[in-house]
């Protein structure tokens, strides 16, 4: 069977980022936790699935995504101040949640739900990237298509729950994106 719209997919991968010899690994799905996705269903990157189109179980594949492919060039104006107050719970700064380098689960004024990285807590701002983290890099994919097959309704069920997904901003733990995430 091969990948096509509507098939349960799984495959093992390396994911390494940047150019020439300066390639480092940032993901890994292997045989004990593989990616697993439904072809066509929006979970993964478009770019990533036309690669994948038509690949059989046992071949395998390597190619290389461009930001533009990929997670877009890295923006400078989504990296923002907030006022310092957003971030208080009861009226106190989450120290706690809100340092350098932890990644936060936001709202912003329209509802609309996104991930941003604390860069910086200043006295009365803190400095947050809303870039996706693998904005501005070149992706390069290596790996084997262990599994294609008609999705069960359970494993539908499992992979469509809110949360997952590239486009879902869900996968924090790594456990259902696969996608670069």
């Amino acid at each position: 069977m091969k990948i096509a719209t509507n098939k349960f997919v799984s495959v093992t991968y390396d994911l390494n980022v940047g150019e020439g010899d300066e390639r480092e690994l940032m993901e890994r799905a292997t045989p004990e936790a593989p990616l697993n996705f439904i072809f066509g269903a929006e979970m993964m990157l478009p770019s990533f699935e036309e690669k994948l189109k038509g690949l059989k179980v046992g071949e395998k594949f390597n190619f290389t995504l461009s930001p533009a492919n990929a997670y877009g060039e890295y923006k400078e104006e989504h990296v923002i101040e907030l006022p310092k107050n957003i971030f208080e719970v009861d009226g106190k700064f989450d120290s706690e949640m809100v340092m350098e380098g932890h990644t936060l689960p936001m709202v912003d004024a329209e509802g609309h739900q996104m991930t941003g990285s604390v860069l910086e807590v200043k006295e009365d701002v803190v400095v947050m990237d809303f870039n996706h983290p693998l904005a501005g890099e070149t992706l390069h994919f290596s790996g084997d298509v262990i599994d294609v097959h008609n999705p069960t309704v359970e494993e539908v069920t499992e992979l469509m729950a809110p949360g997952c997904g590239c486009y879902s901003n869900g996968c924090e733990d790594g456990g259902c994106c696969g996608c670069g995430a």
